[in-house]
Parts: structure tokens; C-alpha cells; sequence
């Protein structure tokens, strides 16, 4: 009767258990849909066949790609201009939607977008205005932070035909050289001249428009100072490097620019830190170091002013602000970290070492102890009834005195294991190089895992380090090593004599500093 009823129970409820599925998730089904070109909008709702029930929708392996997703299942992105290759072209991107359900179920399902670079128009901002000098040769060359593609395709500057004044020339690479006769120099004075020229990517070939503005000097002006970037406020650490460019300009033409240089109100930035590319380029180079900052101040401003001087001592100055950060010694840092690095390896090689020379004394001792068996056996011999004879002389020419002895005599002639009476015994050396033979396997690879996980530095500033330092440590002072009577202070086992390709030799990846 009771197998009857559970019979009964197993047919009422398998059907509704396997009658349940999980419904699916539903995606736009449009042609396409899923492929779009860098910051097209792709937008849509997730959402669940044959499902009415609250779900909570996620999406993964999304990080860095700034798509937005949230828990009703509206999704939105816009793939950024960068995210393509201009090489390349396209660019596949898998993620997959997953929704949780409250019973705990989960529904996913994996998508991949294609994503197609999309070229843009370089880029052309206002330039500087262009003065120059009567008869003489101005040179003009437009800088690349003016001029540029974001997409870095090779650019070029292409004239517009009766744009440009008598005698001047615009070269492709955006070179602009005029010499001015005295009557041009003079309808400048009164109707400054702006040339047109268009800036064209390769191999696409659009196009944007630029525009150079020239200008009559008209009295000694100082010297312009263009700094690359254009902050006057900078915040670095004590180990970053600052780079500023420097782009001097003269109203009066650019070869009446004499000199540049700065002043600083720490006495510590050295005049050699500033370097001269060109008479109209400077480039400010600087990295305050670890000791720059103490401690107890954890940050220092700096004011530096830059300044240029004309051939008139006219002079221009621009003030820039550098908020120095107190940094931890990452060098020293990494030093410190090598030191215990290859301490410990130190210690594992030498204990290393000492087992070997441990194995070798191990094995003489055991062929000792099974030659000592062979020849080393024990003679017994017992004796029963036995008659004795008085010497008697033998009545012959070579006359001998003789005895004899009769009777019975049981002779035992018996091995004995004489290793276990004389020198060591033979199984427990036996035991003794089974250990040695497990301790050295256990030390080696250990070793060996640990001089592989943190060959590099990157490797030895994790939190993990340490652990696994004492893990190795524990290994090395295992408490079985003592029935071994290894000689920890043998010259040859000296940890200050083993150098780094005694280490690499036992342990192949160690990595020196």
C-alpha cells in the first residue's frame, strides 16, 4: 500500500514541475539593429516573453563602454568616436543582458554589437593673428595644437585659388612665408588681410575651413608667450614629470624675439630644466622628486613665471601654479619589496642545498650500512658429547704430535643484522631519505611558484605578497627538517655568498632587479 501511494505522489507532481520553463528575453528585431557607427545612439527596452512578473535586468562585460542599462531594462549608448580603430574599421563588442527573476531564476542572453569607425573633419581653431614686417621674409608656421585631426588621419592645407596675396605662399604642410613690398605693407595699416585655406584629411578627404589673420606691426610690442597646455593651475605627483611647451611670437616679426627663461620661487627648479628647441620654442621639463615634499606638508605650490624678452627688452611674462603632492617612494618602495623577494628564495636555495648535501650523506651512509650486513654474520657452534685424545706421536719419518677429538658437534652458522648492532640503522636511514626527498620537492616547487608569481614589481606591491612570503617561510621551517640534522652553518651555506645566478639556477624564473 505504501508504494501504491508514492506512485500516486511522483504522477500528481512531476508533470507540474516539468511543465514550468523560463521565459526568454526579447530583443528589437529589426535588421540591424545591433549595428551602428561611432556616436550613433542605440536605444531600446529589454524585455520578457510570456512574462508579467517584476524582473531586474543587467548587462555584463560593459565596463569602459559607457552603455547604461537600468533595472526596468531601458537601454541606452552611444559609442564614442575613439572606440573604433581608424585602421581597423569595424569593432565587434559582446556583452550579454541577464535578468533576474524573484524567484531567483536567471534568463540571459549574449549579444554582440558591431560598431564602424566614423571619419571626422579635421580640426581648425582660431589662430593667432600674423604680424609682420615691411620687406622682409615673415615666416608663419601654423602650429599643430591649431590644426589637427581627432581621428589622426595625415592632414594637409590646400590654397583657395586668388585667396592669397601677391608673392605669399601657403605650403601643404601649413608653412605660410610672404615678404610684403612697401605698398601691401601700407593697405595692411588700414585693411588687415585674412587668407582662406582649407585643411583636408587623407584618404577620405574632407575638408574644414581656416582662416589666418595678418596684421601690420605698428610699435615695439613685446613678445607674445603661447604655453602648451594652457592651465595656469597644475597638480602632479612628486614622481610625475611636467611638460610645457613654450611658443614665443614677436609683433614686430619673430626674429626680434632675443631670449626666454623663468623664475621660480623654490631655488631648487634649476635653469637647465627649461631647454631651447627653437629661438620661438622652449619646452619646460620638470620632475620635483620624492624629496620635494616633506611629510608633514603633504602638498607645495609652486609659482613659476615665464617671461621673453625682445631685442628692445621689451619683456612678456605668464604665472603658472604647480601644486606639488607628497608621493610614496615607489622606488625605494620596490626595493624594499625585491630585498624580501629574493631573501626568501635566498633561504629556500640554501635549505635547498643543505638537503642535498643531506641526500649524498644519506645514500653513503645506506651503502655503509648494506655492506656491513653482507660481511658481518655470526658463527655458533655447539658442542655435544665429545671425546678428547692425548697428543701421540706418529710413528713415521716425519714424526708429528697430533690430537684428536671425537664425539658429536652442532655447528649454527647464522646472519645476523649487524646494522642494527654496529653504526646506523638501515631503515631508518631508509625513512630519513623518503624525508629528505619529500621536504626537497615541497621546498622546490614552492620556490619555483613563488619566484614565478612575483617576478615583476607590479606583482610585489599586492597585498598578497606578504602572505605568500610567510607561506614559503612556513615551508622552510617545517618541524620534520630537525630529524634530518641538517648543518645550518657550514661555509657553503652562507646566504650572504649566494649570488643571483646561484638562485636563477635553482629557481629559473627569478627575476633580478
Amino acid at each position: 500500500m505504501k508504494h501504491r501511494l508514492v506512485c500516486l505522489a511522483l504522477v500528481l507532481v512531476c508533470p507540474t514541475v516539468f511543465s514550468q520553463q523560463l521565459p526568454e528575453l526579447v530583443l528589437p528585431d529589426s535588421i540591424g539593429w545591433n549595428i551602428l557607427n561611432e556616436n550613433d545612439v542605440a536605444q531600446f527596452q529589454l524585455r520578457l516573453s510570456d512574462y508579467d512578473g517584476p524582473a531586474f535586468f543587467t548587462i555584463e562585460g560593459a565596463d569602459g563602454l559607457n552603455m547604461e542599462l537600468d533595472t526596468l531594462g531601458n537601454f541606452w549608448w552611444q559609442p564614442s568616436y575613439d572606440l573604433v580603430d581608424r585602421v581597423s574599421l569595424t569593432r565587434d563588442i559582446g556583452v550579454i543582458f541577464q535578468a533576474r527573476l524573484p524567484s531567483g531564476a536567471r534568463v540571459r542572453k549574449p549579444v554582440t554589437f558591431t560598431v564602424k569607425h566614423v571619419n571626422r573633419p579635421p580640426v581648425v581653431e582660431d589662430l593667432p593673428v600674423f604680424y609682420v614686417r615691411q620687406s622682409s621674409l615673415n615666416t608663419y608656421q601654423i602650429p599643430s595644437e591649431y590644426m589637427y585631426d581627432p581621428d589622426g588621419d595625415p592632414i594637409v592645407v590646400r590654397t583657395v585659388p586668388g585667396a592669397l596675396p601677391e608673392g605669399a605662399v601657403l605650403s601643404s604642410q601649413g608653412q605660410f612665408t610672404w615678404t610684403p613690398s612697401r605698398h601691401q605693407f601700407y593697405e595692411l595699416r588700414a585693411n588687415p588681410l585674412i587668407v582662406e585655406f582649407f585643411v583636408q584629411d587623407q584618404p577620405d578627404k574632407l575638408e574644414t575651413r581656416g582662416l589666418l589673420r595678418i596684421q601690420q606691426t605698428q610699435q615695439d610690442l613685446p613678445p607674445d608667450i603661447l604655453i602648451v597646455p594652457g592651465d595656469s593651475l597644475f597638480s602632479i605627483k612628486e614622481d610625475e614629470t611636467i611638460n610645457l611647451k613654450l611658443y614665443l611670437s614677436d609683433p614686430n616679426g619673430d626674429d626680434n624675439v632675443k631670449s626666454a627663461g623663468f623664475i621660480a620661487n623654490d631655488t631648487r627648479l634649476k635653469p637647465t630644466t627649461m631647454k631651447e628647441n627653437t629661438p620661438l620654442q622652449y619646452e619646460f621639463t620638470w620632475t620635483p622628486g620624492y624629496d620635494f615634499v616633506e611629510e608633514v606638508q603633504k602638498k607645495l605650490l609652486t609659482e613659476i613665471t615665464f617671461y621673453a624678452l625682445d631685442k628692445s627688452n621689451n619683456r612678456s611674462q605668464k604665472r603658472v601654479y604647480i601644486e606639488v603632492h607628497d608621493t610614496e617612494n615607489v622606488e625605494l618602495k620596490d626595493a624594499h619589496q625585491y630585498q624580501k623577494y629574493r631573501g626568501i628564495l635566498v633561504n629556500a636555495h640554501v635549505l635547498l642545498k643543505q638537503l642535498e648535501q643531506n641526500h649524498k650523506q644519506l645514500n653513503a651512509d645506506y651503502k655503509q650500512a648494506r655492506k656491513g650486513k653482507k660481511n658481518r654474520s655470526i658463527l655458533n657452534a655447539g658442542l655435544g658429547a665429545t671425546t678428547g685424545i692425548a697428543p701421540v706421536t706418529m710413528e713415521t719419518e716425519d714424526a708429528k704430535i697430533v690430537s684428536g677429538i671425537g664425539g658429536t658437534t652442532v655447528l649454527t652458522l647464522g646472519t645476523l643484522e649487524a646494522t642494527e648492532v654496529v653504526g646506523k640503522s638501515k631503515d631508518a636511514i631508509m625513512d630519513k631519505i623518503k624525508l629528505n626527498i619529500d621536504l626537497t620537492n615541497r621546498i622546490q616547487s614552492a620556490g619555483d611558484e613563488f619566484a614565478r608569481k612575483y617576478s615583476l614589481k607590479s606583482a610585489r606591491r599586492q597585498p598578497e605578497f606578504e602572505k605568500d612570503i610567510e607561506k614559503l617561510r612556513a615551508a622552510l621551517t617545517d618541524q620534520k627538517l630537525v630529524l634530518l640534522e641538517l648543518d645550518a652553518y657550514s661555509r657553503e651555506n652562507d646566504p650572504s655568498k649566494v649570488s643571483d645566478r646561484d638562485i636563477k639556477r635553482t629557481f629559473l624564473d627569478f627575476a633580478e632587479y
